[in-house]
């Protein structure tokens, strides 16, 4: 009977991301190798059960605020099903730390979207899926390499009635490590954004626009002698260093520790450092950025991650 309906089970896996990446604001983002899983089955009986283990797990969240069934709900509303569906069995295991500016909310937000697209055999294609989670964060730049991998350059475009996301996927030429350091302490999107001027110099303007297509050009040729100042910003960065204490001082021993450059990861107050294999010096780098947060008083978890190519997938 309809009323005992329940789709297959779905399970997938979806990428942190690390957005912004120095001077490409709001459209520059790439994934890495922390990931989400999502168990889904939809069903037409009412009610969320949702199971949560790892980051997050000792939070508790209604159900109307749950981020994942919210973007659900948010595709049911866009496409035809023959099927009522009222409520959905959910299992999560979270390996991304929540707002410290890894792309929680957007692995979510994708993570619900591309299983619920499975689960309903496919009604979206991915640039479909990519319009809407965009929608659903207001910026693509975390959303499109949670769904699609790699390096991403996102250009979004807004309509009466939807938002279209013109997103160009890349796998950079040039092998990178990341080191993440992630202080103990979050920093919501909002106040983020809330300390950033309406408007900034044209100065500034041509010194954020010849850093990022300094750092697109050498990512996609190849080119490593001008990645030590393609990082820099002055857009989003500077604005924002009150908000995390030692930000820097800990950019600054990550280069001289040996990073090519260190950047905010999205939002914050997650810090990242780039550097190249070959180098062979993640720990250096690891050990500076966690001591320099540590003579500001704060405690930081330093994750050494590797590029992600594939996105979000079924497994």
């Amino acid at each position: 009977m309809i009323e005992d309906w329940c789709s297959k089970t779905v399970r997938v896996r979806v990428p942190a991301t690390s957005a912004n990446v120095g001077a490409g604001f709001d459209c520059l983002g790439f994934a890495v190798t922390l990931y989400s899983e999502l168990e889904l089955t939809l069903t037409s009986k009412s009610g969320l059960d949702f199971q949560l283990e790892g980051e997050g797990s000792d939070e508790i969240v209604p159900e109307d605020e749950n981020i994942v069934w919210n973007s659900i709900r948010k595709m049911l509303e866009r496409i035809e099903t023959p099927h009522k569906i009222l409520g959905a069995k959910m299992k999560m295991k979270n390996s991304i730390p929540l707002s410290r500016g890894l792309g929680s909310s957007a692995a979510a937000i994708v993570s619900g979207l591309f299983a619920a697209n499975e689960c309903l055999e496919n009604p979206l294609n991915r640039e479909q899926i990519l319009d809407l989670a965009t929608e659903i964060e207001g910026h693509p730049d975390n959303v499109a390499p949670a769904l699609n991998g790699n390096f991403t350059v996102n250009v979004m475009k807004k309509f009466e009635d939807r938002i279209q996301v013109d997103s160009f996927n890349f796998k950079p030429r040039v092998d990178l490590k990341f080191i993440a350091a992630i202080p103990n302490f979050h920093l919501e999107t909002k106040k983020a954004r809330a300390v950033l001027p309406e408007s900034i110099s044209r100065a500034d303007a041509i010194f954020n626009l010849s850093r990022v297509a300094m750092l697109i050009a050498s990512l996609s040729t190849g080119d490593e002698r001008f990645l030590s100042e393609a990082f820099d910003d002055r857009l989003h960065q500077p604005y924002r260093m009150n908000l995390i204490p030692g930000m820097s001082e800990v950019f600054k021993a990550a280069k001289e520790s040996g990073a090519i450059g260190a950047c905010l990861s999205g939002a914050g107050p997650c810090l990242i450092a780039f550097t190249l294999p070959k180098l062979k010096n993640e720990l250096e780098i690891s050990n500076s950025m966690r001591d320099a947060f540590s003579k500001f008083g704060i405690e930081s978890r330093v994750e050494i991650l590797d590029l992600d190519s594939n996105g979000a997938v079924v497994i």
